[in-house]
């Protein structure tokens, strides 16, 4: 498989922080944003933000803003849909998604996708650390879009139930020093980031 395309998910509300885009709040110097972006974009053929409302917001990134393309907001699986269309258009084989809110992800999500996909023979692969699994940080293949597209128009949500239609194999992480798909809800979460993000970890 050609290296696959990024789609950072930024479709969350952040209500238990008053709302608007998390992924813009300033975490030691740059955004959130920005540490998801310098640790994605290296792995990855191209980059791409699925997010609805004003894309103007995000225009100091340079990429593109990909709007859901079904009504109603029907979260996460709509914004892996609008990846796969764009990544369609780019004769791309398959994304890997990730969630706006989540600085520290691992610099070797990608790889380790690919590599639990291929060895279980599976079309999707979900990260995980020994508590669970991460589903909005998947490979997700371009060759089932219409099938997502039918999924959510059937009213499916839930990204594991459609995931495990399809076998999703499973990449488990370490999950010390800390989880690395810590990500940001509460104040006393952005807190926490901040001080890691000071500390070095």
């Amino acid at each position: 498989m050609r290296q696959p395309s990024g789609v950072i998910l930024a479709g969350g509300l952040a209500l238990r922080l008053g709302g608007g885009d998390k992924g813009l709040l300033p975490l030691d110097g740059p955004t959130i944003l920005d540490h998801v972006i310098d640790r994605l974009g290296p792995q990855v053929a191209g980059l791409a933000l699925s997010a609805n409302g004003d894309p103007a917001r995000f225009a100091r990134l340079g990429l593109p803003v990909l709007p859901d393309s079904m009504p109603g907001h029907p979260g996460p699986l709509a914004g892996v849909l609008a990846g796969l269309d764009w990544a369609a258009g780019r004769g791309d084989e398959a994304i890997v998604t990730a969630a706006a809110d989540t600085p520290f992800l691992p610099e070797d999500l990608v790889p380790r996708l690919l590599l639990a996909a291929e060895t279980a023979g599976a079309p999707i692969a979900l990260a995980a650390t020994p508590d669970g699994r991460h589903p909005t940080f998947g490979l997700w293949p371009v060759a089932l879009r219409d099938d997502l597209r039918a999924a959510l128009a059937q009213g499916t949500r839930k990204v594991t139930d459609w995931a495990d239609r399809h076998g999703a194999a499973t990449a488990l992480f370490p999950d010390g020093p800390f989880d690395p798909f810590f990500n940001v809800n509460t104040p006393d979460d952005l807190a926490r980031a901040r001080a890691l993000a000071a500390g070095g970890r």
